[in-house]
């Protein structure tokens, strides 16, 4: 793949065995929903999604409605969440993917019983806020009340109930407890009018910090890409990050002392060094200011050095005369021993995880396959 400008290996074995460390964290009953939004946090919704199902999970879930038609032209035939707000007009579209959807106010369940007839249940899962301010009910009684407007119209039904936890990625959060505490008494009360609801609250940090789930289903995001829900190091939480980031060696020019190079000059050669040109830059999805960003060549770690360009970035190679044009470069993933992660990378760019691959653009190719075996 070294011809490739910038390509991003996406692994779907290891999206399998990711999905089958969060079912055996969760427990046997508890049921695993793959988030998929932000095109499955930039590798590829429709990928993530079928290699998510076949390893075991039984849901997914969306932010939009578009996203959920788009699984549906796939061949998706799953579950779908909707998570989202959703405009009447992207209601419709929700509901005419079979997409389950998420409400914490009257209006939308009025928009719900206003669509033509013929399309069906849908299921909506109640929406509650425990703390994350943005969106959701605040109390039993609104849940309740809502919920019983819900039972009483034809054509919808309270499938669930949810949550969102806001300091659910800090390790050390003390109201992670009384949030679960909370959500779990809301659930509770909604049951007594649905007593078949399923309540989803925890996430991949919440299934990383317990043993086991509490709930009936985990909505797995970041685990599910081998991501470490608390920006450090996957590897210590057992996960196997699922996409790599490579490019190649486009140039190589040697650099006397004091001679300058990229935008600005902001790398001036201390002594004489060799700088490679990478092309991959901020058109990419890098971000163009760094700060001590390094990426792999020649199985030795080489500092990106200046300001990255919309189309390159430039490494310096130091004395080291072994680099030649052509040689394979990593960004993210493993060259000979040395590895560099989504979460070291992001981090010289002020982003995290997902953001970093969220934001990959789409002249950066997609390349699927299954432990090195590529898929079709």
């Amino acid at each position: 793949m070294t011809h490739e400008r910038a390509t991003a290996g996406v692994n779907l074995a290891a999206i399998g065995r990711n999905v089958e460390r969060a079912k055996a964290r969760a427990g046997p009953e508890v049921a695993i929903c793959a988030v998929v939004k932000g095109d499955g946090y930039g590798h590829g919704a429709a990928p993530v999604a079928s290699a998510a199902l076949a390893a075991g999970a039984t849901r997914l879930a969306v932010s939009t409605a578009a996203e959920a038609a788009d699984l549906r032209r796939a061949g998706i035939v799953a579950p779908i969440l909707v998570m989202g707000p959703l405009s009447e007009a992207e209601l419709e579209l929700a509901v005419a993917s079979r997409a389950e959807v998420v409400a914490w106010h009257r209006e939308l369940v009025e928009q719900l019983t206003r669509r033509d007839a013929g399309t069906g249940t849908t299921g909506v899962h109640l929406h509650v806020d425990v703390g994350m301010g943005n969106v959701g009910l605040r109390d039993v009684g609104q849940a309740r009340a809502l919920a019983s407007e819900i039972t009483a119209k034809s054509g919808v039904t309270v499938a669930g109930v949810m949550t969102q936890l806001p300091d659910a990625g800090d390790p050390d959060d003390p109201s992670l407890e009384d949030r679960l505490r909370r959500f779990s008494e809301l659930a509770g009360a909604l049951r007594e009018i649905e007593p078949g609801l399923i309540a989803h609250a925890e996430n991949s940090p919440v299934l990383i910090r317990s043993p086991r789930a509490r709930f009936d289903m985990v909505r797995v995001g970041d685990l599910l890409y081998g991501f470490d829900p608390f920006g450090a190091d996957p590897a210590p939480h057992h996960l196997e990050p699922a996409l790599t980031l490579t490019s190649r060696v486009a140039s190589i020019r040697r650099l006397r002392p004091g001679d300058t190079a990229g935008y600005g000059g902001r790398f001036a050669a201390e002594t004489a060094t060799r700088i490679a040109v990478v092309p991959v830059g901020y058109g990419d999805g890098l971000r163009r200011c760094t700060r001590g960003a390094h990426v792999l060549v020649g199985g030795r770690r080489r500092a990106v050095v200046g300001a990255v360009a919309m189309d390159s970035l430039m490494v310096d190679l130091g004395d080291d005369g072994s680099a030649r044009i052509g040689d394979p470069v990593v960004l993210i993933g493993r060259q000979g021993a040395e590895r560099i992660t989504a979460e070291e990378l992001a981090g010289t760019m002020g982003a995290v995880n997902a953001e970093l691959t969220c934001g990959l653009t789409a002249r950066v190719r997609r390349v699927y396959h299954r432990d090195g075996e590529r898929s079709a």
